[in-house]
C-alpha cells in the first residue's frame, strides 16, 4: 500500500474529519433538542403578557414581574 503512507488513506486529515463529524453531530442534537423543547421562561412571559392584557395586573406589577423573569 504505497499510497497510504504512515498515516493511512486520509493522512492526518482522517482524525480531524472524525472529530469534525462528532462535533457536527453534537451540534445537530443540541439544536434539535432546543427547537423541540420550549423554554419555560418564554411561556411564563406569555402568561404574564396575557394577564396584563386582560387587566388583571397593573403596569408596575407587570414590569416588576417581567424583571424577575429575566
Amino acid at each position: 500500500m504505497w499510497w497510504c503512507g504512515n498515516w493511512g488513506y486520509m493522512g492526518w486529515w482522517g482524525p480531524l474529519f472524525g472529530l469534525l463529524w462528532f462535533v457536527l453531530l453534537g451540534l445537530f442534537v443540541y439544536w434539535l433538542v432546543r427547537s423541540l423543547v420550549p423554554e419555560r421562561r418564554d411561556k411564563a412571559l406569555d402568561i404574564l403578557k396575557e394577564r396584563y392584557a386582560r387587566g388583571e395586573i397593573d403596569r408596575e406589577t407587570f414590569e416588576r414581574m417581567k424583571r424577575d423573569l429575566s
